[in-house]
Parts: structure tokens; C-alpha cells; sequence
């Protein structure tokens, strides 16, 4: 059995062409040629660059394949804005940026107050504004009675959900914005 000198496969005898890559195979390896066609030791070709291992080229091949489909897979989060931000307003601010979600309207006024020239802590008020309205909003589902007895509090809860998972994307240096009410036009 021969080797296919491109991609490593091992090829049958007598085979023009790879049968995994299509790579075009030499005839015959040189110690099978007739001993006229051999060049004469004083005559010697360079000695041929050996070529990696088979099961090399082929976790080689495997390791680019998985990084192409990667970068193909993983678009941007076009929801995530923490580049935009520089990283020692993101570091100077991260408490007040978590006051507005943990403190509601209170966090927003001690936010506001604290730091008005950062706009990393604009962002984030602007999101907990937007989550302390759906909030105030979903309450008014209370005048619609029973299914709306039973709406109201689901909403709150999803509402009161997305403000801890923004309390803890904070915490993380993120400026990401909350999942459902990201779509809302106010407040952009």
C-alpha cells in the first residue's frame, strides 16, 4: 500500500488518483522502478523532504475544519455593546451600574447622580429604565380579571429574572441588553 503524498490516506496499489482527496499519485515509488531508469548513486537526487505523519496531517486538517466552522458559527452579538465602552469607565462605574438594577428607581436617581459624564452607566440606566417601565406596565395586567391576576405576576417574575441576569452581566464588566425588552423602541 502506498500513501497519497497530500493528504496521508493510504492509497490501493496501481491507483492513479487518491481516493480521499483526488490528489493525482505517482506511478511507482522510485525503489520499484526498473534499475535503467534509477539514477546512478554518483547522480543521487536530493534526499526528499519527509512529509508528516498521516494521523498528524489529518488532526491537522480536523483542527482547521473545527476552527472554520467556529468562526462560521459564532456571529456577533449584536446585543453586546461592551466594546464600545472604555474599559476604565466600565471598572470606575461598575457599582452604580449595579445599584440600577438591584435598587430600581432609586439605584437609576443614586446612578444619575454619582456619574453623569459615563456612558457606560448611561447605557445601563437606560436598560433598568426600560425593565422598571415593563415592570410598572405588567401591573397594570392586575385590571383584567383572573387571566390578567395570573399574567401580571408571571410577567413580573420574568421581568424580576432579567434584572438579576443584568445584575450579574455587571458584575462581569458587560454592556449587554436585557433579552426581551431589548426589542422595545423607547429608550434606545
Amino acid at each position: 500500500m502506498a500513501f497519497c503524498t497530500k493528504c496521508g490516506a493510504q492509497v490501493p496499489d496501481g491507483s492513479v488518483f487518491c481516493t480521499s482527496c483526488g490528489a493525482p499519485v505517482n506511478a511507482a515509488p522510485a525503489s520499484e522502478q526498473p534499475a535503467a531508469q534509477q539514477p546512478a548513486p554518483e547522480q543521487a537526487a536530493p534526499a526528499p523532504i519527509p512529509a508528516p505523519a498521516p494521523q498528524q496531517q489529518q488532526q491537522q486538517y480536523q483542527y482547521q475544519q473545527q476552527q472554520q466552522y467556529q468562526y462560521q458559527q459564532a456571529p456577533a452579538d449584536q446585543y453586546d455593546h461592551t466594546s464600545e465602552f472604555d474599559p476604565k469607565d466600565i471598572s470606575d462605574n461598575k457599582v452604580y451600574a449595579m445599584a440600577t438594577y438591584m435598587l430600581s428607581v432609586i439605584g437609576v436617581v443614586i446612578a444619575l447622580l454619582a456619574s453623569r459624564d459615563s456612558k457606560y452607566l448611561q447605557f445601563h440606566v437606560r436598560q433598568a429604565m426600560k425593565l422598571q417601565i415593563t415592570e410598572i406596565l405588567c401591573t397594570f395586567l392586575m385590571i383584567v380579571p383572573f387571566l390578567g391576576w395570573i399574567a401580571a405576576p408571571i410577567c413580573i417574575l420574568i421581568v424580576t429574572v432579567l434584572q438579576i441576569i443584568a445584575f450579574f452581566q455587571v458584575c462581569a464588566g458587560k454592556a449587554k441588553e436585557p433579552a426581551i425588552v431589548r426589542s422595545f423602541p423607547f429608550m434606545k
